[in-house]
C-alpha cells in the first residue's frame, strides 16, 4: 500500500458523543408517546386542557373545605363567613365527626383496640406469604395460627375456644396419618375430615362447657360479692357522669347562642366602611369559637358514651346477679323438668308425635291430643328456658377471655375487610381444588366440579347473597342460629372460588404437555407432580387473573348492604339520614371510594411486582 492510500484509513477512534437530546430521557418519551403525530398531539393538548380544568375546579373544593364542625349547618356557616358556599368547598367535617362509624360500624368504642390489633397482626401474618424470600420461614407458624387469633380478637369469647377449634385440625391431622398408612391418601383424607367434624360437633362443645363450669364454680362466691359491690357503686357514678354531661350541654347551648350573635356582628360589619378589618377580626374570632365548640362537642359525646356504658354495665350486672341468685333453684328444677318432658313424651298420642309446634296439627285432631301436645310443648319450652339460663350463667361466670361482640356490631370498612379477606383466603385453595377436579379423569369428580363452577358463575352474586340471607333458613332445622355474616362469607367464598377455578384452569391449560410428561418421567405421583411441578408454573401464569378476581371480590363486598349488613355505603346512608348531616353527599362517597382505591391499587401493584419477580412472561 502506497503512502497516498494511508490518507483514507483512520488510525485512531473518535471520541464518543452524547446522543441528541430528542432521543433520550423525558423528551424522547414525550415525543414517542404524546406527540408522535398530529392526531396524538391534538388529543394530548385536549387531555391537558381537560385535566387543567378539573384540577382548577376540584383543588379549591378539596383543600379549601371545613374540617371542624358539628353539623352541615355549622359547616355552611363557616364557609359563608369566608365568602364561600357549599358548592365551592367541601365539608370534610362529616368524615372527622363520623370516621369511627365508617371504619368500625357499631363496634364498641372501648374495644377499638381489638380490630386495630387484628388488622395489624394480619399484616404481620401476610408477610411470610407475600415476601417469602425476605421473611424467616418460621413466621409461617404465626400465619397459620392467625385466623384463630383474629376471630377471637374480633368476636371475643373464651380464650380456649380458638384452641379447641385448632385442636380439631390436629385431630384431622392425626386421623390422616393413621389412616393413610393402611388405606392410602384418599382414605386418610376422608378420615381426617370425619375426625375434625366429630371433634367440632360433639367433643369440643362438651369440653368447652366443662371448662366454663369449672372456672364458674371457682368464681361463684367472689363474683357475687363483686357484683353486689359494683351495683351499689354504679348509681353514684352514673349520677356524677350525668351531672358533668349536663354541664357540658349547657355550655354548648350558651356557646351556640354566642356564635349566632357573632355571626350577626359579622353581617353588620360587612355594611361598615371599615368592614374589611372588622370582618377579618370577627372571622378570626369565629374560627376560634368554632374550634372551641368542636372540642366541647367531643367532650359531651365522650361523656354521653360514659353514661351509656355505665347504664349498660348496670343492666348487665343486675341480670347476671339475678341469674346467680336463681342458679341453685334452676339447677334443682332441672331434673324435675327433664322427668316431666320424658313422661309427657312417652304418653304423647301417635297422631301428634313428631310435631314441633301447634301450627303443624292437622285438621280432625281430637282436643285431647291437641291438649297433650300443648302440655308437652309447654314442658319442653320450660326445660329449654331453665337449661339456657343455667348455661348462660355458667358461660358468663366461666369466661376467661374477651367480652363477646355480636356480628351485627361489625360494620363499615371493618366488615368489608373481614368478608373480603376471609373470601380471598378461603376461595384460593378451594378454587385450585375445583380447577384440578375439572381436569380430573374421574367422571364423578369432573362432572361435580363442572356443575358447581357453571352454576355458581351463571348466577349473580346478589342472588346468592339473598339466598344466604333469606332462603337458607328454610332448609335448616327450626331454632337453628346461623350467623348472617358467616352465611355471607360462605357464599362469597363459593362464588369467588368458581371464578378462581377457571383462572387456574387457564393456567393449567397454558402449560406445555411436556411438563406433565416430565413429571411422569420422574416417577412422581399425581399429588407430588401437581405440588412440585405443575401448580407452581400454572399459578405464576394465572397471577393477573387471580388478583383481578380478588379485587373484584373486595369491591363486591358493598353488595351486602342489600341484605341488611352495614357496610360503608350503608353507613353513608345512615349518616345522611341524620338531621345534623342531612344534605351531605359527595364528601362521604369520595372518602369511601378513595379507601377502596387504596386497597385495590395496593393489590394491583403487588401483583405487578410479583409478576416481575417471578418472570411470569418467561422472558
Amino acid at each position: 500500500m502506497s503512502n497516498s492510500d494511508l490518507s483514507f484509513v483512520r488510525t485512531e477512534m473518535l471520541d464518543e458523543k452524547a446522543p441528541p437530546s430528542t432521543q433520550v430521557g423525558a423528551v424522547k418519551w414525550i415525543r414517542e408517546n404524546l406527540f408522535s403525530n398530529a392526531i396524538n398531539s391534538i388529543l394530548t393538548l385536549l387531555a391537558i386542557f381537560v385535566l387543567y380544568k378539573v384540577i382548577v375546579t376540584l383543588t379549591p373544593w378539596i383543600f379549601g373545605g371545613v374540617w371542624n364542625a358539628g353539623s352541615l349547618t355549622e359547616c355552611r356557616e363557616a364557609l359563608a363567613a369566608v365568602g364561600k358556599t357549599g358548592h365551592q368547598a367541601a365539608c370534610w367535617a362529616v368524615i372527622e365527626d363520623r370516621w369511627h362509624q365508617l371504619a368500625f360500624g357499631f363496634y364498641p368504642r372501648h374495644m377499638y383496640w381489638r380490630p386495630i390489633l387484628a388488622v395489624t397482626l394480619f399484616a404481620v401474618a401476610l408477610a411470610p406469604v407475600l415476601f417469602s424470600d425476605r421473611v424467616p420461614a418460621k413466621m409461617m407458624i404465626f400465619t397459620l395460627l392467625y385466623p384463630f387469633l383474629a376471630v377471637w380478637l374480633l368476636w371475643g369469647g373464651s380464650f380456649w375456644t380458638p384452641i379447641l377449634v385448632l385442636a380439631g385440625f390436629g385431630a384431622g391431622y392425626v386421623g390422616f396419618h393413621v389412616a393413610a398408612k393402611y388405606g392410602g391418601a384418599l382414605l386418610g383424607s376422608i378420615i381426617a375430615v370425619l375426625a375434625a367434624v366429630i371433634w367440632w360437633l360433639f367433643m369440643s362443645s362438651a369440653i368447652d362447657s366443662s371448662l366454663h363450669r369449672m372456672v364458674a364454680n371457682g368464681r361463684l362466691d367472689s363474683e357475687t360479692i363483686r357484683l353486689e359491690t359494683r351495683l351499689a357503686e354504679l348509681p353514684a357514678e352514673i349520677e356524677a357522669a350525668e351531672a358533668v354531661r349536663d354541664e357540658k350541654q349547657a355550655e354548648i347551648a350558651a356557646m351556640v347562642a354566642d356564635k349566632d350573635a357573632l355571626v350577626d356582628q359579622i353581617e353588620a360589619a360587612r355594611g361598615d366602611d371599615h368592614h374589611a378589618v372588622a370582618s377579618d377580626e370577627h372571622q378570626a374570632a369565629l374560627s376560634t369559637f368554632l374550634a372551641d365548640l368542636a372540642v366541647l362537642r367531643d367532650e359531651e359525646s365522650a361523656l354521653s358514651r360514659v353514661v351509656l356504658n355505665l347504664n349498660s354495665e348496670r343492666s348487665d350486672s343486675r341480670a347476671l346477679n339475678n341469674n346467680i341468685l336463681a342458679l341453685d333453684e334452676r339447677e334443682a328444677r332441672l331434673p324435675e323438668a327433664k322427668a316431666l318432658v320424658s313422661e309427657l313424651a312417652s304418653t304423647l298420642p301417635s297422631s301428634v308425635q313428631g310435631l314441633r309446634s301447634l301450627g303443624q296439627i292437622e285438621s280432625g285432631t281430637s282436643p285431647e291430643d291437641e291438649a297433650a301436645l300443648r302440655a308437652y310443648l309447654a314442658a319442653k319450652g320450660d326445660l329449654l328456658t331453665v337449661q339456657t339460663a343455667i348455661d348462660t350463667t355458667y358461660t358468663e361466670l366461666g369466661r376467661v377471655g374477651l367480652e363477646p361482640v355480636a356480628s351485627d356490631k361489625i360494620g363499615g370498612f371493618l366488615l368489608a375487610i373481614v368478608i373480603g379477606v376471609a373470601g380471598i383466603v378461603l376461595s384460593m385453595p378451594l378454587g385450585v381444588v375445583l380447577a384440578l377436579g375439572r381436569q380430573s379423569d374421574l367422571m364423578i369428580v369432573n362432572k361435580s366440579s363442572v356443575a358447581f363452577i357453571e352454576i355458581i358463575r351463571g348466577i349473580p352474586l346478589i342472588v346468592w347473597l339473598f339466598t344466604a340471607s333469606l332462603l337458607l333458613n328454610y332448609f335448616l332445622p327450626p331454632g337453628t342460629q346461623f350467623d348472617l355474616m358467616l352465611r355471607v362469607i360462605i357464599m362469597v367464598t363459593l362464588f369467588s372460588a368458581a371464578y378462581i377455578a377457571e383462572v387456574v384452569r387457564g393456567g393449567l391449560a397454558a402449560l406445555p404437555t411436556g411438563q406433565y410428561e416430565a413429571a411422569d418421567a420422574l416417577g412422581l405421583d399425581y399429588w407430588k407432580s401437581m405440588r412440585l411441578i405443575i401448580l407452581p408454573q400454572a399459578l405464576k401464569i394465572s397471577i393477573p387473573g387471580i388478583v383481578s378476581s380478588f379485587i373484584g371480590l373486595f369491591k363486591d363486598t358493598t353488595l351486602v348492604v342489600f341484605i341488611g349488613l352495614s357496610d360503608p355505603i350503608d353507613f353513608s346512608n345512615k349518616i345522611r339520614a341524620d338531621t345534623a348531616w342531612n344534605g351531605i353527599y359527595w364528601e362521604l362517597f369520595i372518602f369511601i371510594g378513595a379507601c377502596f382505591f387504596i386497597f385495590c391499587f395496593g393489590m394491583s401493584r403487588y401483583s405487578q411486582w410479583l409478576e416481575r419477580k417471578l418472570h411470569t412472561g418467561h422472558r
